[in-house]
C-alpha cells in the first residue's frame, strides 16, 4: 500500500483534504506559523542573506539553522563520507575542495576522517584547506565515545558546539548533531551542490 493510501484509507488519491473546515484550519495555522517567525529589519534580513551566500548555503537553510540553535554557524564538520573520500584516500576532488576554499574567512572547517585514511595526511596533502582534522568516531562506538570524540575534535579549535553544522553522508553521521549537541546537519548533497561565492 502506499503512503497516501496508508495515511488516507484505500480508494483515496493522495489529495488535498476538502473535509468541512480545511480551509480555516490552514489559514489558521498559516497565521499562526507566520506569527511564530520573528519580524526582521530588512537591513538584518539582508545582512543574513549575504552571510548564508559567503558560507555557500541557501538563505532557508541557513536561517532555519540561525532559528533554531539561536546562534551564527561559526564552523561546519565534514564527515570524511561526506568529502567523498575513500578507504586510505586522502585526496580531495575539485568538486569538494573548492566550496571547502570558498570558505576560508567565513567559517572553520573541520574534518572527521575514518580509518584507514589518516587525518594528518588529508591535512597534508590539501595545507590550509581544514583548521583542524581528526579522527571520525567509528561505526561500532558507542554513544559516549561518540560524544567524547567529536567534543574533543570541536574543543582543538574552542568552538561553541551550538554554531557548529554537520555535513554528513549517512544516517549514522547524521546522528552526531543529537550526540554532540552540534547546531544542525545539513546533507553533503545540499552543501556540494551550491555554488560556491568567491
Amino acid at each position: 500500500m502506499s503512503d497516501a493510501g496508508a495515511r488516507h484509507g484505500i480508494g483515496h488519491n493522495g489529495g488535498p483534504d476538502i473535509s468541512a473546515g480545511y480551509g480555516f484550519r490552514k489559514l489558521a495555522w498559516t497565521k499562526a506559523r507566520r506569527a511564530l517567525l520573528p519580524s526582521l529589519p530588512l537591513e538584518v534580513v539582508r545582512l543574513r542573506v549575504a552571510r548564508a551566500k559567503r558560507l555557500g548555503l541557501p538563505y532557508q537553510t541557513y536561517a532555519t539553522i540561525r532559528a533554531t540553535s539561536g546562534h551564527d554557524i561559526v564552523a561546519f564538520l565534514f564527515s570524511g563520507n561526506a568529502l567523498d573520500l575513500k578507504p586510505g584516500q586522502a585526496v580531495l576532488s575539485p568538486a569538494v575542495a573548492a566550496p571547502l576554499q570558498a570558505l576560508a574567512d567565513h567559517a572553520c572547517r573541520i574534518g572527521a576522517i575514518y580509518a584507514p585514511t589518516d587525518p594528518e595526511a588529508l591535512g597534508a596533502t590539501h595545507p590550509g584547506l581544514f583548521e583542524e582534522v581528526g579522527r571520525a568516531p567509528g561505526f561500532t562506538a558507542t554513544w559516549r565515545e561518540t560524544r567524547d570524540g567529536l567534543h574533543a575534535l570541536l574543543a582543538a579549535r574552542q568552538l561553541p558546539r551550538d554554531g557548529v553544522v554537520l555535513v554528513a553522508a549517512t544516517s549514522i553521521e547524521r546522528g552526531w548533531t543529537g550526540i554532540a549537541g552540534l547546531a544542525g546537519t545539513i546533507d553533503r548533497a545540499t552543501f556540494f551542490a551550491t555554488p560556491p561565492v568567491a
